[in-house]
């Protein structure tokens, strides 16, 4: 394909730059990987990936390169069917839970559909300045991210169930933890807040509109619930004592005969992580626990999960600063015993909320096919804000909305609390 060219504009150049930098990331996340590693899917949650790495090349050509750039053939008629996730106005999809029966195509074929895609991108970006374009590769490049944040979080997922328990990748050593202070409280004023997304930056459908509600005076929690203080619940008989659970929950645990998060060994003494198996920290957060759990541990320990309002309230105060996939840790790491204030709000584990996930009053999702991809989930799911250890720093904001089903737990789920404010009469 030719496209006609033309000098780029300065902001075309960051854009092109932007896209190559993001979709390199991709692929040299695989670098650790073999062939073999990229084609197992251990879960429907979970998906191979090989299939992320097309998944996200289907999403920019049949987005963009198909509907803006004239004579633009697509790579394999087939991947139109293959490689789709949930667009049904793109027409059906191969099952969610049999990507792992894809042998074909291979991994190598993936690849050269990525450098396609690429190739066709780059002339297209030099070729169109429109704000339309801008936004579409924008949306394009923060949905790719997204799928970052799964590659790691489903090899994880991958990896564990093997039994020679490989590592994903020889990984640094965290520092050295001490003793956090005593989970504290920060109390907030109740009052009329705005809550969503509204400005010039990047925000999903999902965020919009920005929009007024009432907060009652709210404490949260100064940082992440420890695997220490986690551990005490388990000791406590947190996970056989009915009281402290949802009915659903009770329901789950009873099903799954689940008494730790996931990843931790039956002795309760290691966990495995990207690392490979290690000794858990009883200082770092603990992650990978469901919103089920998450409620049973708040209620247990006589506070309650914050609202996504009261979250975002506060998290609009504080910088994007917090163990993010840009410090190469990948797992959630202890605080500084010497911390002042609110602390761990970006990064290290996904915070549940007590929020469904739902829409906000006046959002309209957006025209077209890509109107599917928040809008119609909004149901029977929970909101957890904040970022993981393995979520790239520039892809958060306060205002970012994730929504998972509450059973699950593959994803760096955390826990921070909330409790009421009290006021006498």
């Amino acid at each position: 394909m030719t496209l006609t060219s033309k000098t780029p504009t300065a902001a075309t150049a960051a854009l092109e730059d932007r896209y190559l930098a993001i979709r390199d990331q991709s692929l040299a996340l695989c670098r650790t990987l073999q062939p073999e590693d990229c084609v197992v899917q251990t879960m429907p949650s979970v998906s191979p990936t090989k299939w992320h790495l097309a998944h996200t090349s289907w999403f920019f050509e049949q987005f963009i390169l198909v509907p803006h750039a004239p004579g633009y053939q697509a790579f394999h008629p087939a991947f139109d069917y293959l490689f789709n996730s949930y667009y049904y106005t793109k027409g059906q999809m191969h099952p969610r839970d049999a990507r792992g029966l894809l042998s074909r195509p291979t991994l190598r074929e993936v690849r050269d559909y990525r450098a396609c895609v690429d190739a066709a991108m780059r002339n297209l970006i030099d070729s169109d300045s429109s704000d339309e374009l801008a936004f579409l590769v924008e949306l394009g490049l923060h949905h790719e991210q997204q799928h970052q944040e799964l590659i790691l979080t489903d090899i994880k997922h991958v990896l564990s169930v093997n039994p020679l328990q490989p590592a994903y990748a020889e990984l640094p050593l965290p520092p050295v933890s001490e003793a956090p202070a005593a989970l504290g409280f920060v109390e907030f004023p109740g009052g009329i807040r705005q809550i969503g997304a509204d400005g010039p930056g990047f925000c999903f459908d999902n965020e919009t509109p920005r929009h007024r509600l009432l907060l009652e005076p709210f404490q949260l929690a100064d940082r992440l619930v420890t695997n220490g203080e986690y551990r005490e619940f388990i000791d406590a008989g947190g996970y056989a004592d009915s009281r402290h659970w949802l009915a659903d929950g009770w329901a789950w645990l009873q099903e799954t005969g689940t008494g730790a998060p996931l990843y931790w060994s039956d002795d309760l003494a290691s966990e495995f992580m990207l690392g490979g198996p290690r000794d858990i920290d009883p200082h770092a957060p603990v992650c990978h626990v469901n919103f089920y759990e998450a409620d049973a541990f708040a209620r247990w320990a006589g506070a309650r999960l914050p609202s996504e309002s009261e979250w975002e309230s506060v998290a609009t105060q504080h910088a994007i600063d917090g163990n993010t996939v840009d410090t190469g840790l990948l797992h959630p790491r202890a605080l500084p015993a010497d911390t002042q204030g609110i602390a761990q709000l970006y990064g290290d584990a996904w915070e549940w909320t007590a929020s469904a996930y739902s829409p906000y009053p006046g959002f309209q999702p957006l025209e077209g096919s890509l109107g599917e991809y928040n809008g119609k989930f909004m149901s029977s799911q929970v909101v957890c804000r904040g970022g993981s250890c393995v979520t790239p720093a520039d892809h958060l904001r306060a205002t970012y909305r994730n929504f998972f089903y509450p059973q699950e737990r593959w994803q760096f789920f955390g826990i921070r609390l909330a409790r009421d404010v009290t006021r006498n009469p």
